[in-house]
């Protein structure tokens, strides 16, 4: 039957919540060793969440910022079958200077997400697949791992801030620009991004330390499930579109 690798052995030595942040990111399996054995997470949260909402405050502060939230706004409205009419631009033209606010209720979201999923993971773990992680283990593995999120807007605020924009820059589509931006494939390349596999690499790693477990199948889940949903969205925009 899999078990934490808490429950037995001898204690990782201990180290800070910023050691362990950069551990997650150069040398994940060894740090994650240290978390499931002190399994502390708030400060790790409070970290990755300031900092992001730091980093989000002062991008949207900026004109460049607002101008690209607000073309990012309106061709998602397009690309859903909206039709964007003058009123609609003009109130959100109105309401743009408030969007560096939203910030503070992103971290918030992302905070309530990573809780959400931490629970299903312990369900799906424990309750199904027969572990035996405490919830403050299976958490603490979630709020470490997403420094791989952290680490991919100190990445990509710079670059939509010299290019104007919020199209992602580390999607598979990059790597494809022969594509039309309209085809089915490219659409769904542009919903894959690196960094979302990165971190589902990462906390893979981490749910293989906690659960005595091999990475790859987790790993591989991970993956198809986040597959699942690319093309589930890509196929509603593209029907949204037609319908429209």
């Amino acid at each position: 039957m899999p078990t934490s690798l808490a429950d037995t052995g001898p204690s990782p030595a201990r180290s800070g919540v910023l050691a362990r942040l950069i551990g997650i990111v150069f040398s994940p399996r060894a740090t994650f060793e240290q978390v499931v054995a002190q399994p502390k997470w708030l400060g790790a949260m409070v970290i990755i969440l300031l900092t992001m909402g730091v980093i989000s405050f002062v991008f949207m502060s900026t004109e460049v910022g607002q101008e690209a939230v607000l073309a990012k706004q309106l061709d998602s409205m397009e690309a859903f079958g909206m039709e964007v009419t003058p009123e609609i631009e003009s109130r959100l033209e109105q309401g743009i200077g408030r969007v560096k606010y939203f910030g503070v209720l992103n971290g918030l979201a992302w905070g309530l997400l990573l809780a959400a999923i931490a629970g299903i993971l312990f369900v799906v773990f424990n309750a199904a697949l027969g572990g035996a992680a405490s919830f403050k283990q299976v958490f603490a593995v979630t709020v470490y791992s997403s420094v791989i999120t952290l680490v991919q807007q100190l990445f990509s605020t710079p670059i939509a801030y010299a290019r104007g924009s919020l199209d992602s820059s580390t999607n598979l589509a990059v790597f494809f620009p022969m594509l039309d931006d309209t085809s089915f494939f490219a659409r769904l390349l542009g919903t894959i991004d690196l960094f979302w596999i990165w971190w589902f690499a990462v906390l893979a790693i981490g749910l293989a330390v906690l659960y005595r477990r091999r990475t790859q199948p987790i790993l591989t889940t991970f993956l198809g499930i986040y597959a699942l949903i690319a093309i589930v969205i890509v196929i509603a925009a593209v029907m949204a579109g037609r319908n429209g």
